[in-house]
């Protein structure tokens, strides 16, 4: 198994791309900590990857307060004694035009997204550094890319990441740690299914036009990314052995954007 004898964080994992990224890396061998806003869903993502055989935690974790990030690394180290792989994956979403965007929304999608990775980041590398072997891959988005329309901080924040892990790649590097950008095109979450009816009512667009003809027009199968994509993709970045990779970013979205 790749992942034997890891400890894993994975954010946002109750549901959707993190949850299957955590049953991935258990699946593989690893120890993941489920770290989520709701501790009750956490538990029950946890519970799961129990009854499948794999070894699981669940942890209480509003990734853009300082104190809560710092105390659930904390009871991941209590509980397991290191952090080998960190995935900064929970995300939330706005969209409006950007003049109608409050300044409070603004903070908090850039909070959830470019600050969370480096709390989360700051908390996990000193364990990282302790064992000269990390892992710390961020999710981020086609958006990291390139931009679309009612989604300022979205893809603000996305770009941030870029620039994240190439710094944490090069000072990483002399203790092991590597850094990765997972960018996932359309996925069919409940993030992403929220958008489809706002994304229409400020478009002016039926639900099906916005899939159709925002999200996957330029696809080359008109088909969404899923999330057992996501989940082999951060596997890959997890999983490798050397430091060849790091510093990179790696686009799973149906051709959506290519380079």
């Amino acid at each position: 198994m790749r992942l034997e004898g890891r400890t894993a964080i994975v954010t946002g994992a109750a549901s959707g791309i993190g949850r299957r990224i955590a049953e991935r890396f258990a699946e593989e061998g690893a120890k993941v900590a489920i770290a989520d806003l709701n501790r009750d869903s956490a538990e029950a993502a946890a519970e799961a990857i129990r009854g499948a055989g794999g070894t699981a935690m669940a942890v209480a974790m509003d990734v853009a307060d300082e104190a809560a990030v710092q105390a659930g690394v904390e009871a991941v180290l209590k509980s397991w004694g290191r952090t080998d792989i960190l995935v900064s994956n929970a995300g939330i979403q706005v969209v409006h035009p950007l003049e109608e965007f409050s300044f409070a929304e603004w903070r908090r999608v850039v909070a959830v997204h470019l600050d969370a990775a480096f709390l989360l980041t700051r908390a996990c590398l000193p364990s990282m550094y302790a064992n000269n072997h990390g892992r710390i891959i961020y999710m981020g988005s086609v958006h990291s890319k390139t931009a679309s329309v009612l989604k300022a901080p979205y893809v603000a924040a996305k770009h941030g990441l870029m620039g994240l892990a190439r710094v944490v790649a090069k000072e990483g590097a002399r203790k092991g740690v590597t850094a990765n950008v997972v960018c996932p095109g359309f996925v069919l979450t409940p993030l992403v299914e929220k958008q489809i009816p706002e994304q229409a009512r400020t478009l002016g667009l039926s639900e099906q036009e916005v899939v159709q003809k925002v999200m996957l027009k330029d696809t080359v199968d008109g088909e969404f990314t899923t999330v057992d994509d996501i989940a082999e993709v951060t596997l890959f970045f997890a999983s490798h052995p050397t430091a060849a990779l790091t510093g990179q970013s790696l686009i799973a979205s149906h051709g959506w954007h290519m380079e």
